[in-house]
C-alpha cells in the first residue's frame, strides 16, 4: 500500500495546477479591449459564453447575453449587415477557415458601432458545431479611415480640377505625379501622358537649363522657391513662361522624397510686363531709349569713364526748324521725319554709344571712349551731316538741321544731371550761332545761367505776393457726373506773361520753392473743397500733385493734416497724386510716408500709370488707391492698336487689383466711350472741361451743373 500511496497525492496537484491555468485564463480573457466568446450556429447566434468585455463593447453584461436572455447577438448586429455577416461565417464553417468580418451594431443604449469579428468554427464535446471568436471595437479606426477618405477625396477633387498645375518629381527631374492643368500648360492630353513622356526637366523643359540648376540651389539653401520664374517649353515646342512655387519633402528620418508644388502659366502677364518695361524704357514713336532709360546709360558711361580714363561725351541735339514742318504738314508727317532722324543718329554710332530721345524733337547722344577731343568732333560733323540730308514727306524734299550742344566728362561736369544742363546750355548757344552747327560748353556760356537765375527771381516774389492762383480741371464717372476735382498751380507774371506749369514746375523742384507753392495751392484747393461739399451727399474728392521731391521731404504728411485740421475738411475729401519717381528715387522711404497718409484717412492715387518702370511692382505692394492712365495711352489709342491693347490691359489690371481706374486728357468722344466700355471708372479733359477758377467752377456746382454733356468752353488750352 505504501508504494501506491504518491498516485493521489500526484493528481491532487495536476488538479491544483489546472485550476490555476482556468483561473489565468480567466483573468486575460475577461481583461481583454473586446469580447470573447463562444456561439451556435444557429439562426440568432444564441451565445454559450461571453466574457466580461461583453458590457463595455455592447452595454450588456455577460450573462445578459448567454442564452439570448436580454438580447440575441443577431438582434444587436444592425439589420443591414446581417446577411453579409452570415454569409462569411457560412463559409468558414463549410471550409474550416478563419473568419474576419467588419461590421455594425446597436448598442444597450442605442449607440452604433463599428465592430471587427475575428472566429473559426469548431466542434464541441458533444460534436456539435460552434462558433468561438473574438469582437473588438473599432468606431474610433473607423471614423479615422473615412476622414482620410474624405481628404483624400477632397484633395483628389482639389488636385484633378485645379486652374494650377500640381506636381511631384524626383530630384533628376522625373514627374511622379501631375493634375489635368499641368498637363494643359505643357500641351500634353492627359496627366498619364505628360508623366510618361516628359523626363530630365532640366534639358527637355527648361530653356535654360542653368534655372533648373537655380532651382536645385535655392531647394537646397531654403528647402523652397517662392515666385520661381523660368521660361520653358512646350510639347509642340512653343515658348511660354511659368512661376512655380515648391517645397521640398522629407519622409520620417529626413531622408529626400520628392519635390511638391504648384506651376501658374504667366506668359501673358509677362507679355504685359514686358510691353510696359519697353514703354517705360523707349521712346513709342522712334524705338529709341527715353529719358529713363537714358539716366542709367549715362550712370553707367560715368562708371566706365572714370575707371578707365576716358572722356565721355553728351550731345544735346535740337532740331532746327521741325516745328514749322509738323504744324504745315501734319503730326503724321512730323512722326515720319523724327523716325527717319533717329535711324540716321543710329548709323553713325559705335554698339557702345547711344542715341535716345527726350521728346519732341530733343535727341541725346552719348559718346564712350574717347580719348581725344579730335575724335568727337569727327562723329559731331558726320551727325549733322546726316541730320541735314532731305527727307522725303509727302512726295517732297525737306531739309532740316540741327543744334548740338556738346558737354564732356569730366570737364563739364561729374554727375549726370550737371552734364546734362551743361549741354542743354551749349545747345542753345549753337541755336544762337546760325543753327546746324555744334558748340562745345564753356565757362562763357553764363547768359541762359542768368536768365535762369532771373525767372527763379521772378518766380520767389511771386509766390510773395500771391500772384500764383489755382485752376481746377473736374473729373467725371461714366455717367459724366462731377466726382471729382484736380487742382492746378498756374502763374501769370506782367513781363512773362502766361507761365506754364511744365517751366515753372520743374524749376521749383531744384530750387526748393515746390514746398512753398504746393502749400499755397494745398490751401487754397482745401478751402474750395470744403466750400463745394458743404450740403452735398455725395463730396467731391480733392486732387492735388505732390512733387517726388516734397513727398521724400519728411515734413509733408504732418504739414497736410495741419492743412486739413486748420481748414476743417475730412481727409477722405483728399486725394494725393504722386509719380513712380518717387519709388525709384527712394522705395523704402516711399513706403513709409504711403503708410503714413493711409492712416490719415487721404486717398492715394499713381499718375502717369502705363510708363512707368515698375507699375506693376508698386500696384501689387505699396498702398495705393487710384491709378491715373498716362495721358499718351488715351491720345494714342485711335490711332495705336498696340497702344489702345496697352490701355485696355491696364485698365483690366487696375480693376481686378480694386484700384479706381482715371482716364486723364480725354479729348474726344471715340476716346471717352472707349475707356467708358472698357470699364474705366473715372475721366478727366478737354472734352469734359478745362481747367477752370474756381469762381467759375462755383457758380456751375451751386447751378446744379453736376454733368458734362459736351464741353463748350473755349478757354485757352495752355491754361
Amino acid at each position: 500500500m505504501s508504494k501506491m500511496s504518491p498516485r493521489p497525492r500526484r493528481a491532487g496537484l495536476l488538479s491544483s495546477e489546472a485550476l490555476d491555468r482556468s483561473r489565468v485564463l480567466d483573468t486575460l480573457v475577461n481583461n481583454l479591449q473586446g469580447m470573447a466568446y463562444r456561439c451556435l450556429n444557429d439562426q440568432h447566434w444564441k451565445m454559450i459564453f461571453v466574457s466580461e468585455g461583453a458590457r463595455e463593447l455592447c452595454g450588456y453584461g455577460s450573462a445578459e447575453l448567454v442564452e439570448g436572455r436580454a438580447a440575441t447577438w443577431e438582434e444587436l448586429t444592425w439589420p443591414e449587415d446581417r446577411q453579409r455577416v452570415r454569409a462569411v461565417i457560412q463559409e468558414s464553417v463549410r471550409s474550416g477557415r478563419r473568419f474576419g468580418v467588419q461590421y455594425r451594431i446597436r448598442t444597450a443604449s442605442g449607440e452604433l458601432r463599428w465592430v471587427h469579428e475575428r472566429g473559426v468554427a469548431v466542434a464541441d464535446e458533444q460534436g456539435e458545431i460552434v462558433v468561438e471568436g473574438f469582437i473588438e471595437d473599432i468606431s474610433a479606426q473607423r471614423a479615422t479611415l473615412e476622414a482620410l477618405e474624405q481628404a483624400e477625396l477632397r484633395y483628389r477633387h482639389i488636385f484633378e480640377h485645379a486652374s494650377e498645375g500640381i506636381f511631384q518629381t524626383t530630384a533628376d527631374g522625373r514627374y511622379l505625379a501631375a493634375n489635368p492643368a499641368l498637363a494643359r500648360i505643357y500641351g500634353y492630353d492627359s496627366a498619364a501622358e505628360l508623366v510618361r513622356d516628359l523626363s530630365d526637366i532640366g534639358h527637355r523643359l527648361y530653356v535654360d537649363p542653368g534655372r533648373r540648376e537655380q532651382f536645385h540651389r535655392l531647394m537646397a539653401s531654403q528647402g523652397e522657391v517662392v515666385n520661381f520664374e523660368a521660361e520653358v517649353y512646350r510639347r509642340d515646342g512653343l515658348r511660354i513662361w511659368i512661376s512655380e512655387n515648391a517645397h521640398l519633402v522629407r519622409g520620417p528620418q529626413g531622408e529626400f522624397l520628392c519635390y511638391e508644388g504648384t506651376v501658374q502659366d504667366i506668359s501673358e502677364r509677362r507679355h504685359y510686363q514686358q510691353q510696359l518695361e519697353r514703354q517705360a524704357n523707349h521712346d513709342q514713336l522712334t524705338g529709341l531709349p527715353n529719358r529713363v532709360l537714358l539716366g542709367d546709360r549715362l550712370e553707367q558711361g560715368i562708371l566706365r569713364a572714370r575707371r578707365l580714363g576716358f572722356y565721355m561725351t553728351l550731345v544735346f541735339i535740337d532740331l532746327d526748324n521741325f516745328k514749322f514742318i509738323n504744324d504745315s504738314l501734319g503730326h503724321a508727317s512730323g512722326d515720319e521725319l523724327l523716325k527717319e532722324i533717329a535711324q540716321r543718329l543710329q548709323g553713325c554710332l559705335r554698339a557702345s554709344d547711344t542715341v535716345a530721345r527726350l521728346g519732341g524733337d530733343e535727341f541725346v547722344v552719348l559718346l564712350n571712349d574717347h580719348y581725344r577731343v579730335s575724335t568727337v568732333i569727327t562723329v559731331l560733323r558726320t551727325l549733322l551731316q546726316e541730320i541735314a540730308r532731305p527727307v522725303n514727306l509727302l512726295g517732297r524734299d525737306f531739309q532740316v538741321g540741327g543744334s548740338l550742344g556738346v558737354a564732356l566728362y569730366p570737364n563739364d561736369g561729374d554727375d549726370a544731371q550737371t552734364l546734362l544742363k551743361h549741354a542743354d546750355v551749349a545747345m542753345y548757344a549753337a541755336k544762337e550761332r546760325g543753327r546746324n552747327t555744334f558748340q562745345f560748353f564753356t565757362s562763357a556760356l553764363n547768359r541762359v545761367a542768368e536768365e535762369r537765375l532771373s525767372f527763379e527771381t521772378a518766380m520767389r516774389q511771386a509766390l510773395e505776393r500771391g500772384e500764383f492762383s489755382v485752376h481746377y480741371q473736374p473729373k467725371v464717372d461714366h455717367r459724366r457726373k462731377i466726382v471729382g476735382v484736380e487742382a492746378l498751380a498756374r502763374w501769370f507774371d506782367p513781363q512773362l506773361g502766361s507761365v506754364g506749369p511744365d517751366r515753372f514746375i520743374p524749376i521749383a523742384e531744384e530750387t526748393g520753392l515746390i514746398g512753398a507753392l504746393t502749400l499755397q495751392v494745398m490751401r487754397e484747393a482745401f478751402d474750395a473743397a470744403r466750400q463745394w461739399n458743404r450740403g452735398r451727399s455725395v463730396p467731391l474728392r480733392m486732387a492735388v500733385n505732390l512733387s517726388p521731391r516734397l513727398f521724400l521731404s519728411g515734413e509733408i504728411v504732418m504739414q497736410v493734416a495741419q492743412l486739413l485740421q486748420e481748414i476743417g475738411l475730412p481727409p477722405e475729401q483728399v486725394e494725393l497724386e504722386i509719380t513712380e519717381t518717387v519709388f525709384l528715387e527712394d522705395s523704402a522711404r516711399a513706403v513709409t510716408i504711403l503708410k503714413q497718409f493711409k492712416e490719415l484717412g487721404v486717398a492715394l492715387a499713381m499718375d502717369d500709370f502705363g510708363t512707368g518702370y515698375s507699375s506693376l511692382g508698386y500696384l501689387r505692394h505699396y498702398p495705393l488707391d487710384i491709378i491715373k492712365l498716362d495721358r499718351s495711352l488715351v491720345t494714342d489709342l485711335e490711332r495705336e492698336e498696340e497702344v489702345a491693347m496697352i490701355a485696355r490691359a491696364a485698365i483690366s489690371l487696375g480693376k481686378s487689383l480694386r484700384k479706381t481706374v482715371v482716364a486723364e486728357g480725354v479729348e474726344n468722344a471715340a476716346q471717352f466711350d472707349f475707356l467708358r466700355y472698357q470699364g474705366c471708372d473715372e475721366f478727366q479733359g478737354y472734352l469734359l472741361s478745362r481747367p477752370v477758377p474756381r469762381a467759375t467752377l462755383s457758380q456751375l456746382l451751386e447751378a446744379g451743373g453736376d454733368y458734362f454733356p459736351v464741353t463748350a468752353d473755349d478757354t485757352d488750352p495752355s491754361v
